[in-house]
């Protein structure tokens, strides 16, 4: 065990040095550990403050990122809808195109028709008289006499 020999110390020399051991911790707590605990709590009160902040700006985010998702997924329905639109829309033009074609090839048809039974009238009528020339003037030779 640890033996404290008073007898070669000064009388007295011991509570002037806890006396100074005290006044030392007086000071040092006024000096430093006090403005320590300070900035200490200052630091906490700060992180708490920013960890609110955080929570808020989570929050915020996630808001938005839920307004943001609506409004993709509002986009994606209207999109859909409007090229529902324009495709019948552009059916119906397709289906007017075609009629239209279709008509006016039948139109041209028709027409084509009508010329070719014009022309086939006239090639009949002229074939007509040459086959009639023709026949008389066969007739002719066969009877050597004009008919």
């Amino acid at each position: 065990m640890l033996e404290i020999d008073f007898s070669l110390w000064p009388p007295g020399t011991l509570w002037i040095q806890i006396a100074n051991f005290l006044f030392l911790l007086f000071i040092l707590n006024i000096i430093l550990y006090r403005p320590v605990r300070k900035i200490l709590g200052k630091r906490k009160d700060e992180m708490d403050s920013f960890q609110e902040m955080i929570g808020d700006f989570q929050d915020k985010s996630n808001r938005y990122v839920k307004e943001l998702e609506g409004s993709r997924i509002e986009a994606r329905n209207s999109g859909s809808k409007e090229k529902e639109v324009l495709k019948d829309q552009g059916l119906e033009e397709e289906k007017d195109i075609v009629q239209e074609a279709s008509s006016s090839s039948e139109e041209k048809i028709g027409k084509a028709r009508e010329e070719i039974q014009e022309r086939l009238a006239d090639v009949r009528q002229s074939l007509q008289t040459e086959v009639e020339g023709f026949s008389q003037e066969l007739a002719e030779k066969m009877l050597g006499r004009s008919i």
